[in-house]
């Protein structure tokens, strides 16, 4: 039986976030009789602008909170009977894990640990098909596995080697979740992907910060010379993944996904200016290449990440629809159409400025 029954109720962490919205809005478009209830924090970075077109869904349902509130985590459990959790609620950004680790350590551990206590509890409590059906996915990062040379890629058997605070505090949420299932039998599935990119993106990652401050006229920083490399992920295609896992994944094993698509940093700018200057070109007639801006280096700064997706590919079936050269032109197309929900979005704390410099 795979896990993807009828009228499951799957609670979702973190679903207002850049990844988490776009797969309640995946799950809501090809399941109609799913109950999709999302419980986030509402961070900076989460915000229910993202979520606008589904919030009067009736299978859908918002609770603002926090997942290290343990009793807050009960209630829901409670209430709403999740037979399917899937983790995604996390400090993400690793510039500002470099100037304030204490916040990844509080969410990205100690929140993934009071979210796994009460769903084994819950568990425990089951009959023996709703046990054998449950499932919780705890959606991870590459970044777990530390930095590559020039040449190989990380597999489901890579050691881990974080380099950061945010890819240690995920490395030790991974722990966790491998624990669990290893000493308590709870049905925990684990995925580690590539970097993602497309609609609604908090402003601070790469992508979506050139796209804005090269409309805006402002420099386009790029750290160092540009050459560090990452794999680059379409979110509606991590969002196909992860209900591949959830629907034939096997409880107990861990699935890298990745896009195919390696980039350095500074051809990722390139080619997003390159785009501009044909679908928005600068009233000067100038290339917006001209504002890019080589800066100091994150401390610490991985040289390469790559995926190696061979496995949820050949156990699974699934494998990314979008190309680099598709997938980036439909995003710069949407931030193009949505500046206005980049501006509500960012609330003022938040103005672009450069992060993570490790003082």
């Amino acid at each position: 039986m795979t896990a993807l029954t009828q009228g499951r109720s799957i609670l979702v962490t973190g679903g207002a976030g850049f990844i988490g919205s776009n797969f309640i809005r995946v799950l809501l478009d090809n399941f109609n009789d799913f109950k999709v209830i999302n419980l986030d924090k509402l961070t900076y970075a989460g915000n229910l602008d993202s979520l606008r077109e589904v919030e009067a869904n009736k299978n859908y349902t918002f609770i603002q909170g926090d997942i290290c509130d343990q009793g807050l985590v009960e209630s829901v459990f409670l209430q709403h009977q999740p037979d399917t959790v899937i983790h995604f609620a996390a400090e993400s950004h690793v510039d500002r894990s470099i100037d304030g680790p204490g916040e990844f350590i509080r969410t990205n551990i100690n929140g993934t640990f009071a979210l796994l206590e009460v769903a084994r509890k819950h568990w425990l409590g089951l009959g023996q098909q709703a046990k054998q059906n449950f499932r919780f996915v705890h959606v991870s990062t590459d970044e777990v596995y530390g930095s590559l040379s020039d040449t190989g890629f990380f597999t489901e058997d890579t050691p881990y080697a974080p380099n950061s605070p945010y890819s240690a505090s995920k490395a030790s949420s991974d722990h966790l979740a491998r624990v669990y299932f290893h000493t308590y039998g709870l049905p925990v599935l684990i995925t580690n992907c590539s970097n993602n990119y497309g609609p609604y993106q908090f402003p601070e990652k790469l992508i979506p910060l050139m796209i804005l401050n090269a409309l805006d006229g402002k420099s386009l920083p790029v750290y160092g010379i540009g050459h560090n490399v990452r794999d680059w992920l379409y979110v509606e295609d991590h969002c196909r993944a992860l209900l591949a896992v959830l629907e034939k994944g096997t409880p107990g094993e861990k699935y890298n996904i990745g896009g195919h698509n390696e980039k350095t940093n500074l051809s990722i700018v390139h080619t997003l200016c390159d785009i501009l200057d044909d679908q928005q070109p600068r009233s000067d007639g100038k290339t917006y290449r001209e504002q890019i801006k080589f800066v100091t280096d994150r401390p610490g700064h991985d040289l390469r990440y790559a995926i190696d997706a061979a496995k949820i590919k050949r156990e699974l079936g699934w494998m990314p629809v979008e190309t680099f050269e598709t997938g980036i032109v439909k995003t710069v197309e949407w931030y193009l159409a949505n500046q206005e929900w980049c501006r509500r979005v960012t609330d003022g704390s938040y103005r672009r400025e450069r992060l993570g410099v490790g003082r």
